[in-house]
């Protein structure tokens, strides 16, 4: 039996389009493939000796000492939650609703009824850090909230944090995930906090996410009811709404997410799973196109890698993958429909081995269920049996 795993989401770190890219406009993407053609002297070592090299267009002559390959993701969307549930062993197969055009008149009139809101600023689907560009001075005049949405299935509330203290947006963000049910039954409400002044307001990393509560079942639940433990570290509790998570530590950027999983490494009491979600890939560049700080996020990452290397024993297990793309390069500013890279160490693990493309992200949580003989996950197909000496 293994006693601990890390499991690490970069958040949004696609390898490339998916067979039904088509269906979602991202023909062509390739999040990782697309930063290393931009990028002159390309190099993540400890991400090659992993065998990243071997996934994405890119020459190194490292020869692998991990297991790498790619997984498709098979639930409906492009999003968060969809893609860290399948991660966890459950494909979704209805995706959660999106509203391009801005939210319904009356779901609105409710959401009002509910916050106690008098008004509301926006209404489209936009970039956040534009939309307070727009709108933040009239939210100073009016006190009104700004809400908006995006491609996913979210339903965003920025505020200056001296109009609506955080504690309060985040009361407003609580009872507006109360209303979204049904048909409006949308994937994460967001609290998108700001402080400065017209032409310089800055979001915070006061940020916080309140999402659906997954299906029962899921890895995070399975691993809880054996006994063991759940360490949700970043966003992972609210992708999960707390399900089967046993201690949640918040973590605000990249940095302090990298610091944490190390001191966790550390720890040798940890019996059970820590599962990391590192989100500036996503939110700070892939959104907003900056393939120069994605390949600087990407680096820091590669830095702090060789440190969790020498940290897993024998009976430790690493697995870094993705919960969607998000194609610094590419038109928009959305996630993009693509495979995501596996990549796994352990000194009980087989060296450079490929496990090729795997079907489903939920072959990733049914694997991790077998290694930690906990009760197997709704969907997915384990390669244990392949990467075990």
């Amino acid at each position: 039996m293994y006693k601990r795993i890390f499991l690490i989401v970069l958040d949004s770190v696609g390898c490339g389009e998916l067979p039904d890219a088509d269906k979602y406009g991202d023909v062509g993407a390739n999040t990782l493939g697309h930063i290393a053609e931009n990028i002159e002297d390309f190099n993540l070592p400890n991400l090659f000796k992993l065998g990243l090299h071997k996934i994405i267009p890119v020459k190194n002559n490292t020869a692998p000492i991990g297991i790498y390959g790619k997984m498709m993701e098979q639930s409906a969307g492009k999003d968060t939650p969809s893609g860290h549930w399948e991660i966890s062993g459950k494909i979704l197969e209805k995706p959660f609703p999106v509203y391009p055009d801005g939210f319904p008149e009356d779901l609105l009139e409710e959401w009002k009824k509910a916050t106690g809101m008098k008004g509301y600023l926006g209404n489209k689907a936009a970039s956040g850090t534009e939309i307070i560009k727009e709108l933040g001075e009239e939210h100073l005049k009016t006190g009104f909230p700004i809400v908006y949405t995006s491609a996913d299935s979210v339903f965003q509330i920025a505020a200056h944090e001296e109009i609506i203290p955080v504690n309060k947006l985040y009361e407003i963000c609580e009872n507006t995930r109360k209303i979204l049910t049904g048909d409006h039954n949308i994937g994460r409400v967001i609290a998108r906090p700001f402080i400065g002044t017209p032409g310089n307001f800055t979001r915070t990393e006061n940020r916080k996410d309140f999402a659906v509560t997954p299906p029962d079942g899921i890895l995070t639940d399975s691993v809880k009811k054996s006994g063991r433990d759940v360490i949700a570290v970043g966003k992972i509790n609210d992708i999960f709404n707390g399900k089967g998570i046993t201690k949640s530590i918040h973590t605000g950027n990249n940095k302090e997410g990298i610091e944490t999983t190390l001191e966790l490494l550390n720890d040798n009491t940890i019996n059970g799973l820590v599962f990391v979600n590192l989100v500036d890939f996503d939110m700070l560049y892939g959104h907003r196109r900056n393939v120069e700080g994605y390949y600087s996020a990407l680096v820091d990452f590669d830095n702090a890698l060789a440190e969790m290397l020498d940290k897993i024993n024998s009976d430790d297990a690493l697995f870094i993958t993705a919960d969607h793309g998000n194609d610094p390069t590419y038109k928009g500013t959305d996630h993009t429909r693509e495979h995501v890279p596996i990549l796994a160490y352990s000194p009980s693990f087989r060296q450079n081995v490929d496990i090729g493309i795997r079907k489903t992200f939920a072959d990733l949580g049914q694997t991790i269920a077998e290694m930690l003989e906990a009760t197997p996950v709704p969907d997915g197909t384990s390669f244990y049996d392949i990467i075990k000496k």
